[in-house]
């Protein structure tokens, strides 16, 4: 394969990688990794930086889309990207400690679990409308955002904070260790633990996971783990196609988003399976 040729195709691909990445708020690394690794053979430390880089491209292609509709949590975001960014810079530095194959089956044994819980919630269930959560109350994080699916405002109340952050800083520790995206983990935190809506929660994971990712991405770069050849096209590609999938999320009902998400999120913890046991 010549080097256009490599780089038309992951463009290609990470277009794809965008669009899912933005409608179920997980990063485009979810396909990129295994693209990488498996088809093109990418060493899986370069496989990684470049998953970080397509992180941050997603979140800056469907963030400013997400945040412009009104159906991003800022406040909630910012408060839990503290645990997450944290998480993120400890994972970073981790990577040279830990062993690879424990910590695939411990994040696919979670991810499992998580898809589990979110298809057991796939019926509609009745918003919060009071909280207790005396830190949610404080920080206001409590929010409303108007569904062009249901064609009505959802207001809905913020409880769980204290569960959410501990989540919060494992997702940073796995988007870092693993280069995947920690939207795996973040979406089901904020949707099972803390009754986020669905489509809030991605759109929050969304503006988040850009932050996460950055935390990290200057420790692979200083290792020399980012290559412009393999992150350029892969950035441009994931960009593109968040941004596309941006202007899907807030037109389909939250069901499928669920569902969607759920079918993701069993396919990936597959795969970190096969990869700590083979």
């Amino acid at each position: 394969m010549s080097p256009l040729d490599f780089v038309v195709l992951l463009a290609l691909i990470s277009i794809l990688a965008g669009v899912l990445g933005s409608l179920v708020g997980l990063g485009g690394g979810v396909i990129v990794v295994p693209v990488l690794t498996l088809l093109f053979h990418v060493d899986i430390r370069l496989a990684i930086g470049a998953s970080i880089i397509s992180v941050i491209a997603t979140s800056s292609g469907a963030a400013a889309a997400y945040v412009r509709e009104r159906m991003t949590n800022l406040r909630a975001g910012m408060f839990l990207e503290i645990a997450t960014t944290t998480g993120a810079v400890t994972g970073a530095y981790l990577t040279t400690v830990l062993p690879a194959r424990f910590l695939f089956i411990l994040f696919g044994v979670v991810l499992g679990y998580s898809a589990i819980a979110m298809y057991r919630k796939r019926k509609a269930v009745a918003l919060l409308t009071v909280s207790h959560d005396r830190i949610a109350n404080y920080f206001k994080l409590h929010g409303s955002y108007y569904d062009d699916a249901e064609k009505k405002e959802i207001t809905y109340k913020v409880v769980g904070t204290k569960p959410g952050l501990a989540l919060m800083f494992v997702a940073g520790m796995v988007s870092a260790l693993l280069g995947i995206g920690s939207g795996a983990l973040k979406v089901p935190a904020m949707d099972l633990a803390m009754h986020l809506p669905m489509k809030v929660s991605t759109a929050t994971s969304n503006f988040m996971i850009g932050v996460t990712a950055a935390a990290s991405a200057g420790v692979y770069f200083a290792r020399g783990q980012i290559d412009p050849i393999i992150a350029a096209p892969v950035a441009a590609g994931v960009l593109g196609g968040s941004m596309m999938g941006a202007k899907v999320l807030g037109r389909i009902h939250s069901g499928k988003v669920r569902i969607l998400f759920v079918v993701v999120l069993a396919v990936i913890a597959i795969e970190m399976f096969q990869r700590g046991l083979f």
